[in-house]
């Protein structure tokens, strides 16, 4: 006696409906979102504007600048960087005259290292002051712990 079943060709017959299965293989998704991520990663870190330093904590909330401000940066040695280009002490002065000439309402943000001498970061100021540029900043990090004021 023969015994009848499911054919074992692979074939479509009337015994498993004639719909092949449709199945969507989400492997290559996960491949390119992973892909994607580790390149947000690796990224991110190198979004960080100027040198890096480590800014002192304040309570103060956060000013909102209307437009891009310049930002100095006073390392923990004393060297001053504009953006990431560092600057000799001789020629701030005629730096700051020339971004003071090119846009007079243009804001100046200092960021001093906080291993940086307080006189060095005030001597910078000085300059920017000194330049005609009156609309000068400090940039600090938020103190952890601190309650969140919102600036009006």
């Amino acid at each position: 006696m023969a015994m009848t079943g499911p054919s074992l060709g692979g074939g479509f017959d009337d015994d498993d409906g004639g719909m092949p299965m449709a199945d969507m293989n989400v492997t290559p998704l996960v491949d390119v979102m992973l892909v994607l991520l580790i390149i947000f990663m690796v990224a991110a870190p190198m979004m960080v504007v100027g040198v890096p330093v480590e800014l002192p904590r304040t309570a103060a909330p956060r000013a909102a600048a209307p437009r891009p401000p310049v930002v100095l940066t006073v390392a923990a040695d004393g060297r001053v960087f504009l953006a990431k280009e560092e600057i000799p002490a001789d020629q701030l002065s005629a730096k700051l005259n020339e971004l003071h000439t090119a846009d007079p309402e243009a804001p100046i943000y200092v960021r001093g290292d906080r291993a940086a001498p307080y006189g060095e970061v005030l001597r910078v100021m000085g300059r920017v002051t000194q330049a005609g540029i009156t609309r000068v900043s400090l940039i600090a990090e938020v103190e952890p712990g601190a309650p969140a004021v919102q600036a009006r």
